[in-house]
């Protein structure tokens, strides 16, 4: 045989099993994906998007290399062991987590499985992590907002509506973060000469009477802190005050579109495009204890001229310069 033949032989057999190779489909990666809000709801149908786009840009695509599985919580916090419980056992290779009930929940039910947050308040604080730099364990992600926000919304609030003097602060009391956010606003409070309430988020008929009692009095303000049932509520939430004339701060901006008259917080599309760069990596071979939590880098600010307007308010020049986005 001559050798350029011989050769040529050993070429083809070494190419043989690399084009079946080549032929083989890809691994399926198994991505859970725990969300606190109900599958119908735009809030979260939209980070949901913005999430799998950023992850088919890194070469993650569904039903190709990639399987996801859900679990709505829809607010019912009480079931969000259950739905971890069901999440880790399919055993996901990463699971993302929004919001610091679930990801406790995750954390009570898997110390092993890799899990991604997005939209958590003091993780440190919380117990989710050790440290921001240095999360340990098998978590890390991005935070929505620090607790600091509470006094910025209050801010902005007496700043569009000065003669507002009683505030009603929407919130969670099941969520730890949300309480230390209320601390936040009380230490801010004095100056400002505000007078706050809590109001509690458990359901319609307590967020309706709670909202409807404070407006009786006046010059009341309200603010919504970010949270699953604020979002599941939002359009009661928004009704209820136009109906009271209370002008308001929401902690996202489609409150804002949906006729609320401000919001100021993190892009949240931005931040679950961020988780899905860390999903990423933690699929090619990273650990979440090597991936540091970090905080937003970019804040929206949205206002509602038109809402403004019925409520009889006169923006600021200076306020509606800093806006993101302005709906008139």
């Amino acid at each position: 045989m001559k050798r350029r033949h011989f050769i040529a032989g050993l070429a083809g057999a070494a190419a043989w099993p690399l084009a079946a190779r080549a032929q083989q489909p890809e691994r399926m990666r198994r991505i859970g994906i725990f969300m606190p809000g109900a599958a119908d709801n735009s809030e979260y149908q939209d980070r949901n998007v913005a999430f799998l786009q950023a992850l088919a840009e890194k070469g993650w695509v569904v039903g190709r290399n990639a399987r996801f599985d859900y679990r709505w919580g829809a607010g019912q916090i009480g079931r969000y062991p259950a739905f971890a419980e069901e999440l880790v056992a399919l055993a996901p290779d990463v699971i993302l987590g929004n919001g610091t009930a679930t990801v406790r929940a995750l954390q009570q039910t898997t110390r092993s499985v890799p899990i991604v947050f997005a939209n958590i308040t003091d993780p440190v604080g919380n117990g989710l992590v050790a440290s921001l730099a240095r999360p340990g364990g098998n978590t890390t992600g991005f935070i929505a907002q620090e607790m600091g926000f509470g006094g910025k919304w209050l801010e902005l609030l007496k700043e569009v509506a000065p003669r507002v003097t009683r505030v009603a602060v929407v919130r969670d009391s099941a969520i730890a973060s949300q309480v230390g956010l209320l601390g936040a606003m009380q230490s801010a409070a004095p100056a400002l000469r505000i007078e706050l309430r809590a109001v509690d988020v458990q359901d319609p008929d307590e967020i309706r009477r709670a909202i409807t009692d404070f407006a009786r009095e006046p010059h009341g303000g309200l603010i919504v802190s970010a949270g699953a049932r604020a979002v599941l509520h939002r359009e009661l939430i928004v009704m209820l005050a136009a109906q009271s004339r209370l002008p308001a701060v929401y902690p996202f901006r489609t409150f804002v579109s949906g006729g609320g008259l401000m919001s100021y917080g993190a892009d949240t599309i931005y931040v679950y495009r961020q988780a899905a760069h860390y999903v990423d990596r933690i699929l090619k071979g990273e650990k979440p204890a090597d991936l540091p939590v970090q905080v937003p880098t970019k804040y929206e600010l949205a206002i509602n001229l038109k809402t403004a307007k019925a409520l009889g308010l006169t923006v600021p020049p200076t306020l509606l310069a800093r806006a993101d986005e302005v709906i008139e």
